[in-house]
């Protein structure tokens, strides 16, 4: 049996809005199915959460179905987890925004940008070519940073502080 990422009934949103097609995730819910982080309910995740904006990028946020998540856009378009794996050291490129560090994975069609030096660490999934991250990063750093810093990247391929 093949294993289900964190973002199995996202990913295929994401994949279909790089295509330009409209998906619908359930029926006539409007709640998006994301998996928890395993620290999801680190009682850090609680302080950071309450911060979230309820609209990112223009996107009105969404209910989801466990603790330590949200969503924006129907269907969803930005994806955030609180309590994932703190990342070690790494090759991935950082940027830091608003004063906190994020690991940048890029995937097709979807990126993973990961807080750095935070625990637990925050992980955002995103099409960047339909929501830009420099907009994603500044409108998140506020509750990310509620997480206090612990480190930082030593080499910042980007530094950007936006209102």
């Amino acid at each position: 049996m093949r294993s289900q990422t964190p973002f199995h009934h996202v990913r295929p949103v994401l994949a279909a809005l790089a295509a330009g097609t409209a998906v619908v995730l359930s029926g006539c819910s409007s709640t998006a199915a994301v998996q928890p982080a395993d620290d999801a309910a680190n009682p850090a995740c609680a302080s950071m959460m309450v911060l979230l904006p309820d609209v990112l990028a223009d996107l009105d946020r969404r209910q989801t179905n466990s603790q330590g998540t949200a969503a924006w856009g129907d269907p969803a378009q930005v994806v955030l987890r609180c309590g994932v794996t703190v990342p070690g050291p790494s090759t991935d490129p950082c940027v830091s925004v608003n004063g906190v560090d994020w690991l940048a994975k890029e995937g097709d069609p979807a990126w993973t940008l990961t807080t750095y030096g935070r625990t637990p660490a925050t992980e955002v999934l995103f099409d960047p070519n339909q929501v830009p991250s420099s907009t994603v990063l500044a409108e998140l750093a506020t509750a990310a940073a509620k997480i206090p810093a612990q480190g930082s990247c030593t080499t910042v391929d980007k530094s950007v502080d936006l209102p």
